[in-house]
Protein backbone atom coordinates (compact mmCIF):
# COMPACT_ATOMS: atom_id res chain seq x y z
CA UNK A 1 0.00 0.00 0.00
CA UNK A 2 2.95 2.17 0.28
CA UNK A 3 4.32 1.64 -2.85
CA UNK A 4 3.03 2.86 -6.14
CA UNK A 5 3.63 4.32 -9.76
CA UNK A 6 3.54 7.77 -10.48
CA UNK A 7 2.79 9.19 -14.24
CA UNK A 8 3.33 12.58 -15.41
CA UNK A 9 0.43 14.55 -16.24
CA UNK A 10 -0.63 15.13 -19.71
CA UNK A 11 1.32 12.15 -20.72
CA UNK A 12 -0.29 9.41 -23.26
CA UNK A 13 -0.40 6.45 -21.70
CA UNK A 14 1.59 4.12 -24.69
CA UNK A 15 2.61 0.83 -23.86
CA UNK A 16 6.16 0.17 -25.81
CA UNK A 17 8.46 -2.76 -25.18
CA UNK A 18 11.92 -3.12 -26.70
CA UNK A 19 13.91 -6.62 -26.73
CA UNK A 20 17.19 -7.44 -27.26
CA UNK A 21 19.32 -11.26 -27.58
CA UNK A 22 22.86 -12.31 -26.94
CA UNK A 23 23.02 -14.66 -29.24
CA UNK A 24 25.36 -17.84 -28.27
CA UNK A 25 26.68 -15.70 -25.13
CA UNK A 26 27.74 -18.51 -22.58
CA UNK A 27 31.02 -19.74 -23.78
CA UNK A 28 30.04 -23.08 -22.38
CA UNK A 29 26.45 -24.11 -23.33
CA UNK A 30 26.46 -21.94 -26.49
CA UNK A 31 23.09 -20.61 -24.89
CA UNK A 32 21.39 -17.01 -25.60
CA UNK A 33 20.40 -14.31 -23.26
CA UNK A 34 17.44 -12.40 -23.95
CA UNK A 35 16.22 -9.46 -22.14
CA UNK A 36 13.28 -6.98 -22.66
CA UNK A 37 12.11 -3.38 -20.97
CA UNK A 38 8.50 -1.81 -20.77
CA UNK A 39 7.29 1.20 -20.65
CA UNK A 40 4.20 2.96 -20.04
CA UNK A 41 4.06 6.27 -21.06
CA UNK A 42 7.50 6.85 -20.91
CA UNK A 43 7.83 5.29 -17.91
CA UNK A 44 9.73 2.22 -17.25
CA UNK A 45 7.34 -0.60 -15.30
CA UNK A 46 8.61 -3.87 -15.67
CA UNK A 47 11.72 -5.66 -17.00
CA UNK A 48 13.63 -9.11 -17.79
CA UNK A 49 16.76 -10.71 -18.62
CA UNK A 50 16.82 -14.57 -18.90
CA UNK A 51 19.31 -17.44 -20.26
CA UNK A 52 17.32 -19.30 -22.66
CA UNK A 53 17.04 -23.23 -21.89
CA UNK A 54 17.43 -24.37 -25.39
CA UNK A 55 20.00 -23.45 -28.29
CA UNK A 56 19.02 -20.85 -31.22
CA UNK A 57 20.23 -21.65 -34.54
CA UNK A 58 20.99 -18.70 -35.77
CA UNK A 59 20.18 -15.42 -34.80
CA UNK A 60 16.97 -14.33 -36.60
CA UNK A 61 15.77 -17.36 -34.94
CA UNK A 62 16.78 -16.07 -31.30
CA UNK A 63 15.22 -12.44 -32.33
CA UNK A 64 11.85 -13.82 -33.33
CA UNK A 65 12.22 -16.28 -29.68
CA UNK A 66 12.48 -13.19 -28.14
CA UNK A 67 9.83 -10.74 -29.47
CA UNK A 68 7.32 -13.82 -29.50
CA UNK A 69 8.23 -13.99 -25.87
CA UNK A 70 7.86 -10.35 -25.22
CA UNK A 71 4.85 -10.01 -26.82
CA UNK A 72 3.08 -12.72 -24.54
Amino acid sequence: MEYGLWYPKGNDLVIQAYTDAYWAGSVNDRKSTSGASFYLGGCLVSWLSKKKPSISLSIAEEEYIVTTTCCT
